[in-house]
């Protein structure tokens, strides 16, 4: 196991269980802190190494020769050689050097969508997590130039939309979170909108093209890995139980029964929970699935969308074969594959426990079908891996694992971490906010007051962000988004260095070489060579000359 409660090194502390991700199996939008995640949000790039220097050693304790997982691949490193810096044109020490890696990525077939850092978010949808700290996720993924999703639901949730026969007149929520993101784009990174079942019924395809244009990429959702039904929430009113069901949403237990109004007025029953449908239940075959996606497509192009993707979850290798040869023969501009193991904002425990193929599985077999497309001469999608991601050492695996078709490694529960804890913060340093920005703090706990009293103190990326944006501006960032970018720093700080170690200063010189399998398991399942037979080979002719 690689992560326990307690490190340390870093001085942080879950306070849950950590999974494989080292994020709490449970995260709390009120939590005190101190996972790596968490504390990253404000220490940035500080956090990548052991703490109290000068006065301590520190020993790795990781145990990653157990078990299949990307914790049981390891990076490797080189004592020569430079590739990818200025064209391969310099080997000079004094270029060769971590800062200037350079981790931009972009993706997409005709239309190119760049990234500063080869991160985005997973969909952020009609969870109220995602619709009370929109603005921060908004506002720090587009400050730092990667791309955010909106999730499903959106607009069939809002009390406040507009939808008459399938045609929106009015969708203020989903307006806000597209006009949130774009207020501080600048050419990097973009913004999704998802659609399934009930989207498609309500027209948001039409409302989003009609409004925006070029500015949205438009995303098809197959599924997720946290869960392999529809997306959920739960609500506490009767009333809005009763709009979402008038909605045409699943509602359960149903609020129009008598007997739930009973159980409802007595307190039996507190919450109810509305579902999506499943998707693609009119389709009998392979042939059907794939005449009525490609249908869609057109259809979405028809609408003006240049940009169009597809997000799937962790079934098994028919449908992992299906999405990527459909969305490869469809030129579409990214497939989202994410395994389970994935996070959620609410899902059925058990299943998210139980179901689906783990991520380190279903991505290698991404990579061998790519392949298989890529030998018969096919262009194949570019991919974004998801499911379990929170680390720069996790990234590098990602997309090593699946180069070169990888672009991008798709995160959700750990990008919504700087949210929560910038919110809580500005709740404590701005009362006058706390209702807006939903702090969950009476007074900052003693693990931020270590570092400070000010936003200024506290957050370690707070005068990068000030420079991008003017003092001025700096009234307007949501200390949410100040967190985002601090920990995003130490993301793309960690890749670089990883990188560098391996000798690679571009995302496209990265490849499954530059990994080993910590295990024969790991070697056997994923095709990524065993440590001890690593370039032994060349060990051997070395030695025998």
């Amino acid at each position: 196991m690689r992560f326990e409660k307690k490190n340390d090194a870093l001085g942080t502390v879950n306070r849950g269980n950590p999974a494989e991700s080292s994020l709490c199996t449970l995260c709390r939008a009120d939590c005190e802190g101190r996972c790596e995640t968490w504390l990253a949000g404000l220490q940035g790039r500080k956090l990548l190494y052991p703490r109290d220097f000068g006065t301590v050693t520190a020993g790795a304790n990781n145990t990653t020769h157990v078990g299949v997982s990307y914790n049981a691949l390891r990076i490797q490193g080189y004592a020569y050689g430079a590739y990818g810096l200025n064209g391969d044109l310099s080997n000079d020490p004094d270029d060769c050097i971590f800062p200037n890696v350079d981790i931009s990525t972009q993706f997409g077939r005709k239309v190119k969508t760049r990234a500063r850092v080869p991160i985005m978010t997973g969909a952020l949808g009609s969870t109220f997590i995602a619709a009370k700290y929109w603005d921060a996720f908004a506002a720090g993924c587009s400050l730092v130039g990667v791309p955010i999703v909106i999730g499903e639901n959106v607009v069939g949730v809002d009390l406040a939309s507009e939808i008459n026969r399938g045609k929106i007149s009015k969708a203020p929520e989903l307006d806000r979170r597209i006009d949130t993101y774009l207020r501080y784009y600048d050419g990097y990174g973009g913004v999704f909108v998802q659609l399934n079942v009930e989207d498609t019924r309500n027209g948001v395809a039409e409302y989003v093209a009609q409004k925006y244009g070029d500015k949205v990429i438009i995303e098809l959702k197959w599924g997720q890995g946290a869960k392999d039904i529809g997306g959920e929430i739960q609500v506490t009113s009767i009333d809005y139980a009763m709009f979402l069901r008038k909605r045409g949403y699943v509602v359960d237990p149903n609020p129009e029964l008598p007997e739930v109004r009973a159980a409802f007025d007595s307190g039996a029953i507190k919450s109810f929970a509305r579902h999506s449908r499943l998707g693609a239940t009119n389709l009998a075959s392979v042939d059907d699935v794939r005449e009525d996606f490609m249908k869609t497509v057109d259809y979405l192009r028809s609408l003006g969308f240049k940009r169009i993707s597809l997000k799937t979850g962790s079934y098994g290798m028919e449908e992992l074969a299906m999405a990527i040869k459909f969305a490869s023969d469809a030129d579409l501009d990214l497939l989202t594959i994410d395994g389970s193991g994935g996070g959620t904002g609410m899902s059925p425990w058990n299943m998210m426990q139980s179901w689906g193929v783990p991520s380190i599985f279903l991505h290698a077999k991404a990579y061998e079908y790519a392949g298989m497309l890529a030998a018969k001469g096919q262009q194949v999608v570019d991919m974004s891996f998801a499911g379990g991601f929170a680390l720069e050492d996790s990234i590098f695996k990602a997309l090593a694992l699946g180069a070169p078709y990888t672009k991008l490694v798709c995160m959700g529960r750990s990008l919504m971490i700087p949210g929560f804890l910038g919110a809580n913060i500005e709740g404590v340093l701005k009362p006058e906010n706390k209702e807006a920005v939903n702090g969950n703090w009476r007074e900052l706990p003693k693990s931020v007051r270590s570092m400070g009293a000010t936003a200024e103190e506290i957050f370690a990326g707070y005068f990068d962000v000030q420079k991008k944006v003017g003092a001025d501006e700096m009234k307007h960032i949501p200390y949410g988004a100040l967190a985002f970018w601090t920990l995003a720093d130490k993301l793309a700080c960690g890749l670089q260095q990883l990188m560098a170690g391996a000798r690679k200063f571009t995302l496209n010189r990265i490849t499954r070489s530059d990994l080993f399998a910590a295990n024969r398991e790991t070697e056997r399942e994923t095709g990524i060579m065993h440590v001890s037979d690593v370039n032994d080979e060349v060990a051997r002719k070395i030695l025998n000359s």
